[in-house]
Formats: structure tokens, sequence, C-alpha cells
């Protein structure tokens, strides 16, 4: 195949790709390689097409024909991280995240290589690469979110505060917002909390979760008829939460007394 009309199939491979017509890419893919199956970026496209179909072998070995023709591309790195780390084999991903670093640093492959360490369970390095990427790119929500919610759950809530306030500028997944709701109210920050916890409730309605600790704030705020709202909503979506909310209202300073459970799960169901 001439290299012109190579690089017109590329293009239309592309723009189907970008369409989403990923059989239709695949076809065309097809067609490319039985003209120039030692072409680097033909088998680049492959492997991104079959990537995107969920074909993780197929793709991986169309990405290490593609660098082993040409190994100092850093976007076929990249991908071959990917699909190294969608086959859970971190160590390859790593090492072409690695690989990827010294061709073109960047966040984008800080954030690749931090996604894998967590998926390792490294804690220790993952914690350390998260914060690498927010060192490198400190816009970058989901970096501010993972290596705020690390820092709280290493019994750090005042250096994951800040991170978390970060993370829920914009449009903050539900995640983000209980997050930054469970660090406020480990600091006593009870009205913070709340209004965290309700945000999340906002994106969320169904997480009980975070109604019963927005119930638990309020309640410790002095809102006792906020609280039992939040109670409530949380009762109606999950009716496992009963425990939960009998304990922290009869054992809060602000808690209440019942003579059984059922009067409790009546004024609950309201």
């Amino acid at each position: 195949m001439g290299v012109p009309k190579l690089q017109n199939e590329m293009r239309r491979i592309v723009a189907d790709f970008n369409a989403g017509r990923h059989e239709q890419a695949r076809l065309l893919c097809e067609e490319a390689l039985r003209q120039a199956a030692d072409d680097p970026a033909v088998n680049h496209l492959m492997a991104a097409v079959l990537f995107a179909k969920g074909e993780i072998s197929g793709a991986r070995s169309h990405i290490q024909a593609s660098l082993a023709i040409r190994a100092d591309n850093a976007s076929a790195q990249l991908l071959a991280g990917r699909l190294a780390r969608a086959a859970r084999d971190f160590d390859q991903a790593l090492f072409h995240f690695s690989r990827a670093a010294e061709l073109a640093p960047g966040a984008a492959v800080l954030i690749e290589r931090a996604r894998t360490l967590d998926e390792t369970g490294d804690r220790t390095q993952a914690l350390e690469a998260w914060r690498q990427v927010t060192l490198a790119d400190p816009l970058s929500a989901e970096a501010a979110a993972r290596l705020g919610r690390m820092l709280f759950e290493e019994g750090m809530p005042a250096d994951a505060a800040p991170l978390l306030e970060r993370a829920v500028k914009g449009n903050a997944p539900a995640s983000a917002w209980f997050d930054l709701a469970l660090v406020r109210q480990d600091l006593h920050d009870h009205v913070g909390a709340a209004a965290a916890y309700r945000k999340a409730l906002e994106i969320r309605p169904d997480n009980a979760e975070a109604a019963v600790n927005l119930g638990v704030v309020l309640q410790e705020a002095g809102d006792m008829d906020a609280a039992i709202e939040a109670y409530r909503a949380a009762y109606e979506q999950r009716a496992t939460t009963f425990g939960i909310i009998a304990m922290a209202l009869t054992s809060a300073p602000h808690g209440k007394l019942w003579i059984d459970r059922e009067t409790l799960k009546g004024l609950l169901a309201g």
C-alpha cells in the first residue's frame, strides 16, 4: 500500500474510532495490515481499537508489534502500559510507563503509574506516586481526591482537607464530596461536613451512608429535627442502617431514648 493511501486509511480509522464506530475501525485496520503488516502506526491503531472493544490479548500483540519497530514512541509505550495493567501484568505496565516517562515526561504518565501502583496494593509507593502527580499537575482533581483519601485513611485529616477541597472544584463526583465530608467531620467542622454530605446526596440521592453521616453531624451540631430527616432518608434507602441510626441516636450528646425498637422504626418510617 502506498504511503499516501496508507495515511488516508489511517485517517479513516481514526475518524471511525473517534465516532465510536469501533467495528468499522477494526475492519479498516485489518485491511491496512494486510497491505502493511509491519507498519508501527497501523499496529498501534489496531491495538487501540481492540482495547476499546475489550480484546486485551490481541491488543497487546499489536502494540508489541508496533514497539518492536518503533520503541521510542511515547504514546505507544503508554498504551502498552495500560494494556499490561488491564491484564494485571503490573511489572510490565510499570516498565512501559517508565519508558513513556523517559520519552515524554508529564502528568499523564505519572497518573497511569499512580493508578497502577494503587492496583498493586503497594500503598506506600502509591501514596508517593499520587503526591508526585499533585506536584506535576495541581489541577488534577483525580490526584487530589485520591491522595486526600489516602492521607485521611493514614490518620492525617488536616493534610487531606486542602487536597479534597481542591478535588471538589468543578464537576466533582459524589465520592469526592463524601470524602471531604468525612475529613471535615473528623476535624469537628459539623457545618462544613453537613454541607459536603448534602452535596454528595444531591449527586447520589441513594447514598444511604452519606445520609446516615449527615444525620450524625446534624445531631452533633444540635439540630435534631434535621438529623431525624436525614436518618429517615437513610432508612428509606436501606433498612439495614437501622442499627447504626439507633446507636447514634441513643449515644450522642444530643441523643434521645426510645422505649423499644419498633417505636423508633415507626418514627423513621415517617
